[in-house]
Order: C-alpha cells, then structure tokens, then sequence
C-alpha cells in the first residue's frame, strides 16, 4: 500500500467538542459510528463471532492496549486496522461495565509513525497520557482530556524515546511497546524488548527503564528487573504493563513465542528495580493457533487489577478475526508465604446483566466411569457455573459443545493431585496427607472440538491449580461461539478457541473417572447479544 506524505492516515478522522452533551450528539451522525454499526451488523450471521465478547467492529484487530477507568467509564483502546488504510490504528470503545461495550471513532492515527503499535495509558486528574510504540520512530506520547478520550495530541509531534541515535545507529536498549506510571514528581516508563543470551547469543526478555519530568525529554536509566529465573530463552517482554497489586507488584507481558504471562515481586523504588519472586502464565503453550496473546491491564481501584487480552484464532473468518477474553480481576491470593505468589482471578464485570433463562439443579451424583448427560443444558452462547464434590475421583470430566453421537466435543479436564508437588506446602502436612502438597491440574483438550478440515486444534491447554483438603472443584465455563473460557476455583484460568462444525453440537455432559463424585450445585444461563 502507497502511503501519504508524513503517513498520514487515510481514514477520517474529527475534531469532538470538549463537552459530554455535545459530544454524545455528534457521535450520533459521525460516519464512523455509523459503519462499525453497520459492519456490526453484517457479521453478525457468522457463526463463529462471538455473542457476548468484544470483537473489532470491522476487519481485524490485535492488542488490547491502554485499558483504562476515566469520567465513570471504563476505556478499552486496541490496535485496529480501518479497510481503506490497513494499517495499525488504535480503536476505542467504552462500557459503564466492562460487559457491554458502545464503539467509538479511532482514538490515535499514524503520523509521522507508519503505525501505532502497542502502548499503555496514565489516568491522571486533569488528563489521560497514552504512551505506546510508533514504528519506524519510536516511542510515542499522546494525551487526552475531554469527556470520551475522543480528541488526542501527540506531544512534541515526534517519539519521545527515538528508535535509533540520530546517526542511524542502534541504542544499548531497545526502543518497543512502553508502559507509563508516576511516582512523586517523576514519570517511568518500559519499553519491552530483547538481550542476547551471554552465551548463545539467544533472545532473553527484557524492560528498560526510563525517567522523564516533563513528558518530551527522557533519560535511560537500567534494565528493570532482577531475579527473573522463571521466563525462558526465546521469551521477549511485548505489551508490559507494571502496577501495584495487593501488596506486591505485578508486571504483566506478552511473549511472541510463549504467550501473555506475568513476573510477581517486591518494587525498590530506591534503586529502580524490580525484585521478581514468582511467575505465572495466562496460556499454556504457544500463543498460537488459537491461543490467548497479549495483555492490557489497568488497577481496579480495590487493590487489584483489571486484565483483557486478545485471543488469535484457529480457523479462518471472512472479514475479521481476534477477539478479546472477557475482563478479568487478579489479585494476590493470600498473605502467607505461598499464596503471596499466587494470583486469585475471576471474571470481572456485570457478567449477570448478560443473563437469561437461569437452570439450577443439586445434588447430581456421578457414578464412576459412566458419562451422565445434562439434557437440560445446551447451546454455544452460555455460562455454566459446577460446584463438585470429586470425592474418590481421580478425573472430573466436563464435555461441551458435544454433538449427540459425540464426533464433536470440546473436553475440560480436572485431574486431582497429579501436579507438581510445592515443598513449602509439602512441609505442613503429615505424612499421611504429602499427597495433598500437589497441584492439581485443569486441562482443555481441544482435538475433537471440529470436525472442519480447515481448522487448527489447538495441543492440550494444562494449567496447575491447588485445592486444599477436602475443598470441591468449581468451575466457571464461559461458551461463546468460538470462544472458550475456565476459571477454575477463582485460582487459575483457561481460554482457547473452538469451532464446532455441527449446528447440534451443543450439548454437555460430565463423567467421573474412576471413582464416584457429585456436583453440589449446577448453574446454567443463556447470554444475550451485547450488540
């Protein structure tokens, strides 16, 4: 594609009023409005596209980026790309509840920059500063301070960090997807990236660290974290997003060959250095085909944070393709010295509007071996919600998306104590309880999801998960056409996409592997369109 002088998009682009009323008017005639609603529209007969997740309103997207909460409304920003100038925009939509999301105009366009990668925001009281990576250029800063974010101004009109010297030569970092934060009178920021290996020259992940007072002039500092034995050679630092969660830090990132993932640790503000002390993954694999990608995060104003990431597909879709998991809350589990390196997480907001034609049923007991159907349940647009007392089973098996005769079936797994076995927990139990010092382990096996020769199962998603003694297994099964999500006892989660073939391939039922088990409580709902 031929671009315009300086990279100047080719898509319109508007100057919005400074205040709300006027604004909302004027977004009720924009010609953006108007055609993602109309695109919205045209997609809706795919069946693959998702009911109750955000997708772009037309063509593709990638990262979530600069998720953030300003004027009572939360702001989710992602790279998009407009059809008449494909290239990296980003795209912006807003939620009062982080379920139901209303599309805006793109937000930030290329210029000078050939395209805005990703980036994060800083919610500041008068104003929101995005900083995100401008290719061919550098580092990039924007603010905003109207009502909707709709009107943004790049500060300096260039990048703030530059990709090279001014010579052409290379900087002893490197300049890629920042994130931004503030502490007393000085602004920081990451920019993920790479460093060799010291001996086989291999990629390791990387932050480098900046310091800035006013915004436009920015000093290198160091590389940001130390202690970090958990990522491995191969892993790079993408989408970085560094807050402060519970009483620990978190920095999340994303992986080009192993997936979105997450350093926990101690913060030393003196030195500028973070104190990494355990890790933890939001996909158990490549990130591709299928698989969960990058991050946006943003605090929750309790503590915690609020995470979205977008997910890449396994089949291909006329006219799009990523879509975004549902919101997600994290937060540190506990306070003793295991749990403070362990994550709680959940699904985060108004999940229950969504809501309709609720089924309950208790007690269901499951004899060993014997798959029992749940006739009650069915369809590819739902929640299930199980309480499960697994007793003497060694496999709890739940199969959805199951078609009648079984040729299609998509199966969640919970195996009991067959994880890593943690030592500090080993330590605190008798010898007759070691066995309850293992992980168990929640799998998704997607190998019999699609019977279609043009789509890619994705390998076995496993994923460790701790039950103490005698605590029941609950899970939280979100099923959204292509999209499938499992949060597990709300200490770990699962997503992967799954394209059914079969209209009747909407069935569920559970099993109970070797052993008798019985679901205390079964919850079902239908979920409504957010479009």
């Amino acid at each position: 594609m031929g671009l315009t002088k300086n990279n100047v998009s080719m898509v319109p682009k508007f100057t919005f009023a400074q205040d709300l009323e006027t604004q909302k008017n004027q977004l009720k005639s924009n010609i953006l409005v108007k055609r993602f609603s109309k695109s919205r529209k045209d997609f809706s007969k795919d069946k693959y596209r998702p009911n109750y997740h955000y997708v772009s309103p037309e063509s593709t997207m990638n990262d979530p980026n600069g998720l953030c909460f300003w004027n009572g409304l939360w702001h989710l920003f992602y790279q998009g790309y407009p059809p008449e100038d494909p290239r990296q925009h980003w795209g912006h939509a807003i939620s009062k509840n982080l379920i139901h999301w209303e599309d805006l105009p793109y937000a930030i366009y290329p210029s000078p920059e050939k395209a805005c990668f990703s980036g994060s925001t800083l919610v500041e009281e008068d104003r929101v500063i995005a900083m995100y990576h401008g290719t061919e250029e550098g580092n990039m800063i924007a603010t905003s301070n109207d009502p909707l974010l709709l009107n943004w101004d790049k500060i300096t009109g260039k990048s703030v960090i530059p990709i090279n010297k001014p010579d052409g030569s290379s900087w002893p970092y490197r300049v890629f997807d920042p994130c931004i934060w503030k502490e007393d009178n000085a602004y920081y920021a990451l920019s993920g990236g790479t460093l060799p290996h010291k001996n086989s020259k291999r990629r390791t992940r990387a932050n480098f660290l900046f310091e800035s007072r006013d915004l436009k002039s920015w000093k290198y500092l160091h590389p940001f974290i130390e202690g970090d034995i958990f990522t491995i050679i191969g892993d790079d630092g993408a989408c970085p997003y560094f807050w402060p969660i519970g009483n620990r830090y978190i920095l999340l990132f994303f992986s080009h060959m192993s997936g979105g993932q997450s350093l926990i640790g101690d913060y030393d503000k003196k030195k500028k250095k973070f104190l990494v002390t355990s890790h933890h993954k939001f996909n158990f694999g490549s990130a591709f085909p299928g698989g969960l990608h990058a991050p946006s995060a943003t605090p929750d104003g309790n503590g915690g944070i609020i995470a979205i990431f977008n997910m890449n597909p396994a089949k291909e879709t006329k006219g799009w393709d990523q879509i975004m998991t549902l919101p997600r809350k994290i937060n540190i589990l506990g306070k003793n010295n295991i749990e403070k390196d362990m994550i709680k997480i959940e699904p985060a907001g108004d999940i229950e509007s969504i809501r309709y034609e609720e089924f309950t049923k208790k007690d269901i007991f499951l004899p060993a071996n014997e798959e029992i159907c749940i006739n009650e349940i069915n369809g590819n647009s739902i929640e299930i919600i199980a309480e499960i007392n697994i007793n003497s089973s060694s496999i709890i098996e739940l199969n959805v998306l199951k078609s009648p005769d079984k040729e299609e079936f998509t199966r969640i797994c919970f195996f009991a104590n067959r994880g890593y076995r943690n030592w500090e927990r080993y330590d605190r139990w008798d010898q007759q309880k070691r066995i309850d010092a293992s992980d168990g382990i929640i799998s998704i096996d997607s190998s019999q999801s699609s019977l279609s020769s043009n789509t890619l199962s994705r390998p076995t998603e496993s994923a460790p998960v701790y039950l103490k003694p005698k605590e029941n297994l609950e899970l939280r099964v979100f099923i959204d056409k292509s999209v499938l999500e499992v949060f597990v006892n709300k200490k770990q989660a699962l997503a992967m996409r799954v394209y059914p073939s079969r209209k009747d391939s909407t069935g569920v039922s559970f099993k109970s592997q070797g052993g008798t088990s019985k679901i205390i409580k079964l919850k079902n709902w239908k979920m409504k369109n957010i479009y």
